[in-house]
């Protein structure tokens, strides 16, 4: 069962992993540590097809643990977010709710489901998260009846009030934009966003469809924007993909994929704009690019890749921004500092609005060369103790090697002269993440070639 326990989240196969005995148990211990914190939790879940019927066996186990479950029925993940900032009216009283769970998969495929927790305004993570699957496998002998009494909130309507009114200057904007939702959550938040700001585009995939139909609803895959593609091709200017629960953001021009470390440093210099000198937290994934032209006008924060992680020193550090390259971006900036890719749009087309030329300013960055994301097969067994034997051999091939700098924060980010490669280990599955970018083509295939045949010595002192 632990493998479903995982750094950021739960997640697993619905109907083996995910089964009623093992969410109603996984309600109830959270329940338990929502309970430390109020009486109220907000549930709700994504488009997947076994989505309700999770959401029946987690609040039955809400139930027995005598919380009082707030339900806002199918919704992206920023929705159950903006839940845990904002009261609802129950019982002719304003509540605050003390934790938040969003049933979702996310952008596995569509037999994956799982749970995204917030405690306190904060994500449940990293320890507390694995210490929650050794108590419900330590007592997996407790029955859970099923009790299913919620108290439904207007979550969805909320939420889109509030980003209306936020952003009502883009009333009637038509940047002749389209917009691929997947088939995921997000469209049932955009839908009537865009009604609301009176605002045209070409929309693709909005109904939500756990089968997913069209495509894979993760953007950070080219292949999951071709029709998003098209769409430019026939006349749109702009392109926005979403993922399956809607935190993550893909944004597009005719001539470029802005990739999220890039938009961040395009908000970075929006901010600063006004006169202030904004600080943004990036992951080890990062260009150097984002962050010498943020410490050019602001403040760039390295730290580790996870949602979590960023969310929470995002609180700790005070920052303007957080991203990922992946699409997560998180705005502290007039908002409340989680990942939330509508909102992400919607500062997007506020720029645009303002006249800012998102392909001119790209082309204006230095050029550096890179690769996504490679993923080098392993074991969960292995894949730390690799990384730990790669740091040992870098530190001793500093000086043969011409290394600049070694940056250890998550995995190893080892900086040359004209470019950089990491290896991280993935926190969710068995494999090693690595990523490189330099100066030139000729830098890049050798940081690449010297990386990998570290990874490879690493893996035979490892056995």
């Amino acid at each position: 069962m632990q493998h479903i326990f995982r750094e950021y989240d739960i997640r697993g196969v619905f109907g083996e992993d995910l089964n009623e005995k093992t969410v109603k148990l996984i309600g109830y211990f959270l329940g338990k540590k929502i309970k430390e914190k109020g009486d109220y939790a907000v549930v709700t879940y994504d488009a997947r097809t076994h989505s309700p019927q999770l959401s029946d066996w987690l609040v039955s186990g809400l139930n027995a643990a005598e919380v009082i479950v707030l339900h806002g029925g199918l919704a992206p993940t920023p929705v159950n977010y903006f839940c845990n900032f904002n009261s609802f009216k129950v019982g002719g009283k304003e509540v605050l709710p003390a934790g938040g769970i969003q049933i979702t998969g996310s952008h596995n495929p569509p037999e994956y489901n799982g749970f995204k927790i917030t405690i306190g305004q904060l994500p449940f993570y990293g320890d507390d998260i694995y210490a929650l699957g050794r108590e419900v496998e330590a007592n997996g002998s407790i029955a859970i009846p099923t009790e299913t009494d919620v108290i439904e909130i207007p979550a969805l309507e909320k939420y889109v009030d509030y980003l209306a009114k936020e952003f009502s200057a883009l009333e009637g904007f038509d940047p002749k934009m389209a917009i691929d939702c997947g088939n995921g959550a997000a469209g049932v938040a955009i839908e009537p966003l865009l009604e609301r700001l009176k605002m045209p585009a070409r929309k693709l995939y909005f109904e939500p469809d756990g089968t997913f139909p069209n495509h894979h609803p993760d953007p950070s895959e080219e292949e999951n924007l071709e029709d998003l593609k098209k769409a430019l091709q026939k006349g749109a200017e702009y392109g926005f993909a979403f993922d399956g629960d809607g935190d993550r953001i893909a944004f597009l021009s005719r001539k470029h994929n802005f990739k999220g470390d890039i938009l961040a440093l395009f908000f970075a210099k929006e901010m600063a704009k006004e006169g202030r000198k904004p600080t943004v937290i990036g992951e080890v994934k990062c260009s150097q690019v984002m962050y010498d032209g943020i410490d050019a006008i602001g403040k760039a924060i390295m730290h580790k890749t996870g949602h979590s992680n960023l969310k929470v020193l995002l609180k700790e550090t005070g920052a303007d921004l957080a991203a990922e390259v992946s699409g997560h971006i998180f705005f502290n900036d007039r908002y409340f500092g989680y990942d939330d890719a509508i909102y992400t749009m919607l500062r997007i087309l506020e720029m645009l609005k303002k006249g800012f030329d998102f392909d001119a300013e790209y082309e204006k960055l230095p050029i550096l060369y890179s690769t996504d994301e490679i993923k080098v097969k392993t074991t969960d067994q292995k894949k730390f103790a690799i990384i730990d034997a790669l740091k040992k051999i870098l530190d001793a091939k500093r000086a043969e090697l011409g290394i600049r700098d070694i940056v250890t924060i998550d995995g190893v980010r080892v900086i040359f002269e004209d470019g950089w490669g990491l290896v991280r280990a993935s926190n969710t599955t068995p494999i090693l993440v690595t990523r490189f970018e330099a100066v030139s083509p000729e830098a890049l295939e050798r940081i690449q070639r010297v990386l990998n045949d570290l990874i490879e010595e690493a893996k035979d002192s490892v056995g």
